[in-house]
């Protein structure tokens, strides 16, 4: 990996100061707001130098279509979570969830197409399973058709939170809004609607917590 300027390496350690503590890495109008950058293009130039040094890769077209590369996701990790990664003990067994049938739960072991040992350190949170995306309504989040996301099983999130919920025999990966009873998962693609729920409905309920993305690893 060639040299980082001192420039760079702060905005690479604000990419990993997000995905460490949201699981999402910043959009460039975060990163120029943090840094103080006039606009988002500054912020671009140094996201593309970075890309070209081999630190991150860049998904053209989305906000958070960022990703470290592994090496920089390992150089994160500190002393005694270093070690831990690096022991067979520290990999945890993580379900990839397939097509879910209703009125089941989602870890059902009929839902479970196979599995993955994982380090849990390349997230923010411990997860319990994996949701392959399936479409394209949060590709602005940076969260792709067939990338794998790590959830976290939590029936309750805070506003602005990207969750994985279940409308009938649908799961949906969605931003999460709630106010009073009212539910509503915001996708990220202008594309897409808003779509709107009573959190009492019987058909709906909130499955887990996004906590990291996996893409080209396995």
């Amino acid at each position: 990996m060639l040299k980082l300027t001192a420039r760079q390496e702060q905005i690479l350690n604000l990419i990993k100061d997000a995905i460490q503590n949201t699981g999402f890495p910043p959009t460039r109008a975060e990163i120029a707001t943090e840094l103080g950058f006039r606009s988002t293009n500054a912020a671009e130039e140094h996201l593309q130098a970075l890309a070209r040094k081999g630190v991150i890769e860049i998904a053209p077209g989305t906000s958070r279509g960022i990703r470290l590369l592994e090496s920089e996701l390992s150089s994160h990790i500190t002393g005694q979570q270093l070690v831990s990664s690096q022991s067979a003990f520290s990999q945890i067994n993580l379900p990839l969830i397939g097509r879910v049938a209703a009125g089941s739960p989602i870890l059902a072991s009929e839902h479970i197409e196979t599995s993955y040992q994982v380090d849990p350190a390349l997230f923010s949170a411990k997860p319990d399973f994996l949701l392959k995306v399936r479409g394209m309504s949060m590709r602005d989040a940076g969260i792709l058709d067939g990338d794998l996301l790590a959830v976290k099983k939590t029936d309750t999130a805070r506003n602005g939170q990207i969750i994985v919920a279940r409308l009938g025999d649908d799961v949906t990966v969605k931003r999460y809004k709630k106010t009073g009873n009212s539910v509503e998962l915001i996708p990220e693609n202008p594309d897409y609607a808003t779509i709107k729920v009573n959190e009492n409905e019987e058909n709906f309920s909130l499955e887990g917590l996004a906590v990291g993305l996996m893409r080209n690893w396995i």
